[in-house]
């Protein structure tokens, strides 16, 4: 990996960090942020605070799961070394300590279809894995049984974990579980709400498909789904 890709990436992953705690999506030294690059993934130290972390302080892990550098990777390295070597999209994962994701997950709670926008992480709901001890393969494979054909689960009696296209989508996605998690926990203040059925659910997925997407973004064949105001031609 080129050194000035490197240190880019480790920038990025830097920001993310200090942009996620200011945001309150997580606090102190807690959860772990990672980008797929060249060969494996970079991707934050054990125990070092963010506010302190210089670009060659990042860890760079190989798929092999080797480490290169003088600091030791998150204990949570197994779980981001398995989503990259199970998910060719992902490229960047984000975990974090969120309060109401977390507070859901420690009583096993997945968050089902109380919204449409769970849609957001790609299916009907977004699922809490079981509960395993932390930094453990254990853990990691609890959590590849929650993620099946999702991009974000709660982690039991934990917190939360998310991956995208990039670093922004990851953080993007994990601050939308994090906002669900919040207005799920209230929703059950009043009582337990109204769930929407599969077939609701179906079209929520379908048209995900174009969901926050320009026109020339949008494949032909769901542009049917797009149900645009009509362009004004003076």
């Amino acid at each position: 990996m080129k050194e000035q890709v490197k240190i880019s990436l480790a920038e990025q992953v830097i920001e993310t960090c200090l942009a996620m705690n200011a945001s309150g999506l997580n606090h102190g030294k807690s959860g772990n942020v990672s980008v797929r690059c060249e060969g494996g993934m970079l991707i934050t130290p054990s125990g070092v605070a963010y506010d302190q972390l210089e670009p060659d302080d990042l860890v760079f892990l190989d798929l092999d799961g080797r480490y290169h550098g003088p600091l030791l990777p998150s204990s949570e390295w197994r779980m981001h070394l398995d989503i990259y070597r199970s998910r060719v999209e992902a490229k960047a994962v984000v975990h974090v300590h969120s309060s109401y994701a977390t507070a859901l997950s420690c009583h096993r709670k997945s968050i089902p279809a109380f919204h449409y926008m769970v849609a957001v992480a790609g299916g009907q709901d977004i699922r809490c894995s079981d509960y395993a001890l932390f930094g453990t393969q254990a853990l990691s494979e609890a959590m590849l049984v929650a993620l099946e054909e999702r991009k974000a689960c709660l982690l039991g009696n934990h917190g939360q974990i998310a991956y995208g296209d990039d670093l922004a989508s990851a953080f993007w996605l994990a601050g939308e579980v994090e906002g669900l998690a919040r207005d799920y926990s209230h929703a059950l203040m009043l009582g337990e709400p109204h769930i929407l059925g599969d077939e609701e659910m179906k079209a929520v997925l379908t048209k995900f498909r174009i969901y926050g997407k320009q026109l020339h973004e949008v494949a032909e064949e769901d542009r049917p789904l797009m149900d645009m105001p009509q362009a004004f031609n003076p």
